[in-house]
């Protein structure tokens, strides 16, 4: 993503799209703006009440119409308390309703984005772009917007009451802005850069951090604390740097607008001191524009905190929007069709597919068919095609040539939800969540009651450790499941798979990563859960497939060899005979 700041009109895209997510609290908005105008007005009538006060009254000794106009000051405060207290708490509540539609609307993208979009960007920014980046829209969509038209309303208000009461006084203290419009524009051009590196640079550290930790078994392992520590100090020095700088130019800017103010003042003092010895202007109207003075800047260094507000939200709403503005590459059909009478036939025909354009082709013109019901293993070495034919089977991705089609249906004339929710899925690497067993089993599918959990957890054995534990299903997991073994873990995805009774089964390395004992528990799990099932097993483990009624060898994307265990075992000098004498070389496989 690039930090070249964009143009004017970009912006302008930027905040009309944000826009989009006030709409449905627009007539909110349209109060807070009245609030804030009324308070605006009030708040900038009171040097005006002051001076007649001055002029009108004390100077006249007129203590009981001193005291009226007192009434009147007090209840221009107290009118602007009131009004700002209920603009504030509307704007908090409305601009929170946005960022809860904003956040909603990123997660769901991020829900229906291929798996190749992953592949290229780390989780860690991921994270940066529905957590900071969203927040730092927050002060923007709460208040930022709102608080600009008041300041500007504000500054409008104080023009009229300076210009209504001495005209040449009020150009005598309006000579000092062409020092702060040449400030303003020099800053905006400045931090606009400088906060866009300042969100890539928290991008990155969240990555490196999410990354570290997940990782930190590894880290530690081979005593690499020092060197990853050095790394994590280089890319936290840059993003201080890159913050330090923004401090730089907010630490010129402040000042110019207060060195600005204090010479306004001056200004005020010298010509409208002179002009009042010689009694051109009145000692209430100079009281008034010292006053003014003061609220006049006020306004204009609440517009520089909110222009500060609104480079940071554009910094983020460029993140945030170029995650909404990807294109999803698997593409649902408009007018999908439906498999009303589902029996789990798979057909591969002649189906070819690379991740990426500039590489080589990972599967190349691979035909084959299960038939309901029916066991389908594949084995070859790492980098043969294996995986990628369940992430094609599943529509992960889509394929370049052929077709792929289930109960005789190209599965791109299906909608995902309908396609997936014929197959069930155990990987290699367990998907555990923060929760419950049972939430971790049912995912929250409200027709998937205890009782069938309970009965799949039977099934597969994984009863009777999970009945062991302090609450038994209600038991909370920490982080993927780390407080319990792999082989609990991968047997409660059995049980998840089994639950949701589908016709199509997927074992991706299922057993690879468990112990001997848990091996022989997850092969009877397997089994129970593939009879009456079409099953596709990738495994490297000869022992678990070969009862399987198809065997696929797959080698550099290519279907080399295809049979059952005992006609692939008596080919010579075949793939498959050579994995099996590796594995086996002085004893038998039972049943052969």
């Amino acid at each position: 993503m690039s930090n070249k700041p964009k143009s004017e009109a970009v912006d302008t895209n930027l905040i009309r799209r944000l826009y989009f997510f006030l709409r449905p609290y627009r007539w909110y908005v349209l109060l807070a703006i009245v609030l804030t105008l009324s308070a605006s007005y009030l708040g900038t009538i009171r040097p005006k009440l002051t001076q007649i006060a001055v002029d009108e009254y004390i100077a006249d000794k007129d203590f009981e119409g001193l005291w009226w106009i007192i009434t009147l000051l007090g209840g221009a405060l107290l009118g602007e308390f009131i009004l700002l207290v209920f603009n504030t708490y509307i704007t908090r509540w409305f601009g929170q309703n946005a960022l809860y539609s904003l956040r909603n609307a990123v997660f769901k993208k991020i829900q229906t984005l291929n798996v190749q979009f992953f592949d290229k960007n780390p989780i860690g920014k991921l994270i940066t772009r529905t957590t900071s980046d969203i927040e730092a829209l927050s002060e923007l969509l709460s208040d930022g917007v709102v608080a600009i038209i008041g300041d500007l309303f504000r500054i409008i208000f104080i023009l009229y009451f300076m210009f209504s009461m001495n005209w040449e006084l009020t150009l005598v203290t309006l000579t000092v802005l062409p020092i702060l419009f040449y400030a303003t524009f020099w800053f905006k051009a400045k931090v606009r850069v400088t906060f866009l590196e300042v969100r890539d640079k928290i991008a990155q550290l969240n990555s490196f951090v999410q990354e570290h930790i997940n990782g930190m078994d590894v880290v530690q392992l081979f005593n690499r604390e020092e060197k990853q520590r050095d790394k994590f100090e280089k890319i936290n020095a840059g993003h201080r740097d890159a913050y330090i700088e923004t401090i730089f130019y907010f630490a010129i800017f402040w000042p110019i607008v207060e060195v600005t103010a204090s010479l306004a003042m001056a200004l005020i003092v010298w010509y409208g001191g002179a002009r009042a010895l010689m009694d051109g202007v009145t000692f209430g109207v100079l009281v008034a524009f010292i006053q003014y003075a003061r609220q006049f800047f006020r306004p204009i260094q609440g517009l520089s905190e909110k222009f500060n507000t609104l480079q940071s939200a554009l910094a983020s709403s460029e993140r945030i929007f170029n995650v909404l503005d990807t294109e999803t590459q698997v593409v649902e059909t408009d007018d999908p069709k439906q498999i009303s009478n589902p029996q789990g036939k798979i057909e591969f025909q002649n189906v070819w597919f690379r991740y990426n354009e500039e590489e080589d082709y990972v599967l190349k013109d691979v035909s084959f068919t299960a038939e309901p019901g029916e066991a389908i293993a594949i084995v070859g070495a790492t980098g043969a095609g294996k995986t990628t034919i369940i992430n094609l089977l599943l529509r992960y991705y889509d394929i370049e040539k052929g077709s792929i089609k289930v109960d005789d249906i190209d599965i791109r004339d299906l909608s995902l939800k309908d396609l997936r929710s014929h197959f069930g899925l155990v990987l290699q690497d367990n998907a555990l969540f923060s929760g419950s067993i049972l939430d971790n089993i049912t995912l929250g599918h409200p027709d998937i009651t205890r009782e069938e959990v309970i009965e799949a957890s039977h099934k597969v054995e994984a009863h009777r450790f999970i009945e062991k534990l302090p609450e038994k299903y209600d038991y909370i997991l920490q982080e993927r499941g780390a407080s319990l073994s792999m082989g609990q873990r991968q047997l409660i995805c059995f049980v998840r798979a089994l639950v949701y009774n589908p016709e199509i089964l997927i074992l991706d390395e299922a057993t690879s990563s468990v112990d001997s004992e848990t091996e022989s528990l997850v092969t009877e799990a397997s089994r129970v859960m593939m009879e009456g099932r079409t099953s596709i097993v990738i495994a490297h483990r000869i022992s678990t497939i070969q009862h399987a009624n198809k065997i696929l060898v797959m080698h550099k994307g290519v279907i080399r060899e295809s049979g059952n265990h005992q006609e692939l075992i008596m080919k010579e000098d075949g793939i498959y005979k050579k994995l099996y004498e590796l594995q086996y070389k002085d004893q038998l496989i039972p049943g052969e």
